[in-house]
């Protein structure tokens, strides 16, 4: 039973598991406001607990960044 697991509440699940839907970006700094805010406000966190999850600054000066959501609050 070979495959890549992570730990999750001390016990070890398939990564293919995790409810998690990303997407990351590369765009210049004023694009990737842009497109954050739009994000947060299609997905609200209080239905589907989005975040930014993580971001950084390239050497030419664009933003890399992932963003999370729950799939559905249905």
């Amino acid at each position: 039973m070979a495959g890549e697991f992570r730990s999750k509440g001390g016990r070890r699940e398939p990564a293919d598991l995790d409810l998690w839907r990303r997407e990351t970006l590369v765009l210049p700094r004023p694009k990737a406001r842009e497109r954050a805010r739009e994000f947060l406000k299609r997905f609200p966190k209080a239905a589907y607990q989005s975040e930014v999850e993580s971001w950084r600054e390239l050497d030419n000066g664009d933003i890399e960044f992932t963003m999370r959501r729950l799939p559905s609050a249905d």
